[in-house]
């Protein structure tokens, strides 16, 4: 029972630690070079665990189900409706007092590009069993980019940002917020019409724990207290 306690600690995580990478605060316009490097290299891993997960084929993210679904009610484009929901998550932050920076931005960006550029050298499996592996590993890599992103303190992206609020506000752990905005977010999607696949709900239920874990496991390593 000890021994299966010590391996789920990690789903205790209720913040993201500060590290030797950590920004003081997240608006910091001149980051220090190391601060700076692990954003950017924390985001380009996301953007590949994204692509992972894309080219298994297996279903979209909760996030663009539920703007499929937005698309089929209000009748706009899937850009427009991914556009509206992602300012919809942005206004969330006001009475949550979150604070965005340049990872805000830089979110965007480095993620867009890292699938732009790496979709068409990354394997696109056939078979489910050989798919869903995909979708695993790639749900896992994301897990790992957030925390070493988010660990940077320079601003969290949209989604990520409304995470860690919601954390604050109700004292809940990381991965419990996160996986409970996945499910919510994909059961919303799909009622609205939105198509929802095996690798959408895989996502919805391993990411929080993913990232929970990727926290907690650099936590653990570089031995800081959290913040």
């Amino acid at each position: 029972m000890h021994t299966v306690r010590l391996n789920l600690a990690f789903l205790s995580t209720k913040s993201v630690p500060t590290l030797f990478w950590s920004s003081p605060k997240p608006l910091n316009f001149r980051p220090r070079a190391t601060t700076f490097l692990f954003l950017v290299t924390g985001l380009t891993i996301f953007g590949l665990g994204e692509a992972l997960i894309i080219n298994a084929g297996l279903g979209v993210s909760p996030w663009t189900v539920l703007a499929q679904g937005v698309s089929k009610v209000a009748g706009w484009t899937i850009g427009l409706s991914t556009f509206v929901v992602s300012v919809a998550v942005l206004l969330a932050w006001v009475p949550l007092k979150q604070s965005p920076g340049i990872g805000t931005v830089a979110n965007a960006i480095i993620i867009s590009l890292t699938l732009e550029y790496s979709l068409a050298y990354l394997p696109s499996p056939e078979g489910v069993v050989l798919q869903t592996a995909q979708v695993v590993i790639g749900v896992l890599i994301v897990g790992i980019g957030s925390a070493i992103y988010l660990v940077a303190n320079l601003g969290p992206g949209p989604r990520d940002g409304l995470m860690t609020g919601l954390q604050r506000v109700t004292g809940f752990p990381i991965g419990w917020v996160r996986g409970s905005l996945e499910v919510a977010v994909v059961a919303a999607g799909w009622l609205l019409g939105g198509v929802v696949g095996l690798g959408t709900v895989l996502f919805a239920l391993l990411i929080g724990p993913a990232v929970s874990a990727s926290l907690y496991g650099f936590q653990q390593m570089f031995g800081k207290e959290s913040q």
